[in-house]
């Protein structure tokens, strides 16, 4: 298989990963991409809401730790700027990125082209110059202006309807844990790629986060004060695509008396521990 133009290349200023190394250019240059398409405006500013898992989406060449370590650094040289500020709930801790166009070794704007200020000499009136890595193009006024990318270094991998889709699933998922936690007392994390994967594919069913606070309000009743089944109470159980069924049928049948009957939990173990 050839592995040489056949897909999107990855395009970048060889001067901008001389200053900053080569993966923190990859990174800002993707992350400019996103910014320019980007509709969350707070504070003046464009943002990308991404948590590290969109990340390895967006770079699967790149493990977690070597994401996180690009991330970091460039947030202590100050070219990165992040925040979790602007997230509906206190206990979302995903991240909103933006560029420090001013820290940058070349002075970026967000919008169309990026300036290189080291060019002062104008050449003649229409005078062109064509680079053919970097398709430069030298202007009337003495500088060179760069055409910002056209696609992103991978392929566009959610258009605004999914977008926000997965933001609506990041923020019933919020919900359901902290209900959870505040329901039993125990800390399950909402960023955890496993509860997101129950809780997503339940909503994929057709489930609303009324139904899994209404399951947990059951199995929490049932189970809570009960300590050899208090520790199924926890995501990989209750949202388990056949146990979650059962439970919404459970909560179907006819009203039961107002003495409390206990009933077992039907559970199942085929997934294995989570």
């Amino acid at each position: 298989m050839k592995l040489l133009i056949n897909e999107d290349p990855i395009l970048l200023l060889p001067s901008l990963a001389m200053k900053v190394g080569l993966n923190a250019a990859i990174f800002l240059q993707q992350l400019h991409y996103r910014l320019n398409i980007s509709k969350n405006i707070r504070d003046g500013h464009k943002w990308v809401f991404n948590t590290y898992d969109d990340w390895m989406e967006e770079f699967p060449f790149w493990s977690l730790n070597t994401i996180k370590r690009i991330t970091y650094d460039l947030e202590q040289k100050g070219y990165l700027i992040s925040t979790s500020k602007h997230n509906k709930m206190k206990i979302d801790n995903t991240k909103w990125y933006r560029i420090d166009y001013e820290r940058l070794p070349f002075s970026y704007t967000p919008n169309e082209i990026l300036v290189d200020p080291k060019v002062d000499t104008p050449p003649p009136q229409h005078e062109t110059t064509v680079n053919s890595h970097l398709d430069a193009v030298q202007t009337h006024t003495g500088t060179k202006a760069y055409p910002t990318m056209g696609r992103p270094i991978t392929k566009e991998l959610k258009n605004k309807k999914n977008k926000t889709i997965v933001e609506k699933n990041l923020y019933v998922a919020h919900s359901v844990i902290q209900y959870l936690n505040d329901k039993t007392g125990k800390h399950f994390k909402a960023e955890s790629a496993a509860t997101r994967k129950f809780i997503n594919g339940r909503i994929k069913e057709g489930y609303t986060q009324e139904d899994f606070i209404r399951v947990i309000d059951l199995k929490a009743k049932q189970w809570l004060n009960h300590r050899e089944f208090n520790a199924f109470l926890r995501p990989s159980t209750l949202f388990n695509a056949t146990n979650f069924e059962n439970y919404i049928n459970e909560l179907g049948v006819a009203k039961k008396p107002d003495i409390e009957i206990y009933i077992p939990p039907v559970l199942d173990f085929s997934s294995g521990e989570r």
